[in-house]
């Protein structure tokens, strides 16, 4: 495999069991990818094919309005898993993209070696459809903060989801992701230092 599989695997057993030979077979549907700053996991217009776990780095969605404008959807870092749900349970292109924000490492498993996978290991049926439920919960719940809670509660709340955000993402994507401008932000972030 050449990358680490012991981070997948915790996050796995963290919902379900797995034998010992459970888990090669396992480990032997996925592949290994290393990507650059700046390179594409996955552009607009293209299928998403796989499931994406990230060992090291981190990844960031987005899509881009008929303006030009990015707006940050979420962001994966280190045991998480990142994907277009809609473009890969679909096979439909995707509207969205995935970018790495810094070197990243990831492994990845196709949505047709996870036929099989469901097939030989039916349990592994149960954990994506955990991780699937989740992915949907945080969706609806980030379009609710969205609509109806006012931007410095959006960013106290960003802020406790992700505390490493202002080491690891620039100003202008975490604004666009709380849907606010990056000079809006820097004032929000002066006034909750101050209270403090």
């Amino acid at each position: 495999m050449g990358m680490n599989v012991d981070l997948l695997i915790s996050n796995i057993s963290k919902h379900i069991s797995l034998t010992a030979e459970e888990t090669t077979f396992f480990i032997s549907l996925l592949q290994s990818r290393s990507l650059k700053t700046g390179e594409f996991l996955l552009r607009e217009g293209e299928v998403c094919k796989y499931e994406t776990f990230v060992i090291q780095g981190c990844l960031r969605s987005y899509y881009q309005d008929e303006n030009g404008f990015e707006h940050t959807m979420d962001f994966s870092i280190e045991d998480w898993w990142s994907e277009d749900l809609y473009s890969f349970l679909t096979q439909t292109p995707s509207r969205s993209n995935i970018i790495a924000g810094e070197n990243t490492d990831v492994l990845q498993i196709s949505k047709f070696n996870l036929e099989i996978l469901y097939q030989k290991i039916p349990k592994f049926e149960r954990f994506f459809r955990l991780c699937f439920q989740n992915a949907y919960i945080s969706q609806r719940e980030r379009i609710n903060l969205i609509l109806s809670a006012p931007a410095e509660e959006r960013y106290l709340l960003f802020s406790k989801k992700y505390p490493y955000s202002q080491k690891r993402f620039s100003q202008k994507e975490i604004a666009s992701y709380l849907g606010i401008t990056p000079q809006f932000l820097s004032s929000l972030k002066k006034k909750t230092q101050k209270l403090k």
